[in-house]
């Protein structure tokens, strides 16, 4: 979400991150959302986040990194990067210039303006089967917000559900290796 309380009226805004790439975004009640996964290897700073292909060095890390499904760079444009929570939870903040990570409690603002948790599902993810498996039915994206099924990266390095699941992290911490995340499936 944004940093960006002020801004009045509805529609989509354009956002740039540190490295170029830009992401439509959407105002969902009277907050702003990245209506695209994020795909940055920076943080605010300058600082690289390491790109690490090893489960193994995956798994023991205890700093911030990136990677995308299977090591394969082509699924980036469609699905955007996966992040560990030591990205997410990094001061020098990965999210574009004026934007965040969302708190567990935005998320909880967010389901409930859009109608619930089942509501907020179906209004968040994208429509059809292009992406989602064909039992998306219920999918209307009324939001704007495009939710797509990019999976996750677990903590031992393996990669789950592309084209299954959407997983979201939150600023929330649950201990000091994770935090709260959201997940949409269909």
């Amino acid at each position: 979400t944004s940093d960006y309380s002020g801004i009045a009226g509805a529609g989509t805004l354009i956002i740039t991150d540190i490295d170029g790439n830009e992401y439509q975004t959407v105002k969902i009640g009277n907050q702003w959302w990245m209506a695209e996964n994020l795909t940055v290897t920076h943080y605010q700073n300058g600082d690289a986040i390491p790109h690490v292909e090893s489960d193994t060095d995956w798994s023991n890390l205890s700093t911030g990194a990136h990677g995308f499904h299977y090591n394969n760079p082509s699924y980036i444009a469609t699905w955007g990067r996966l992040y560990n929570w030591y990205a997410v939870n990094d001061s020098r903040n990965m999210a574009p210039e004026g934007w965040h990570v969302p708190t567990n409690s935005e998320w909880l603002d967010l389901i409930d303006y859009l109608g619930g948790i089942v509501a907020a599902g179906h209004k968040l993810r994208e429509t059809g089967s292009t992406h989602w498996p064909t039992t998306n039915t219920a999918a209307t994206n009324s939001s704007g917000f495009t939710a797509l099924p990019s999976g996750y990266r677990s903590n031992a390095g393996s990669y789950h559900g592309l084209n299954s699941k959407a997983f979201f992290w939150t600023t929330t911490s649950m201990n000091t290796s994770t935090a709260a995340y959201w997940n949409m499936h269909s």
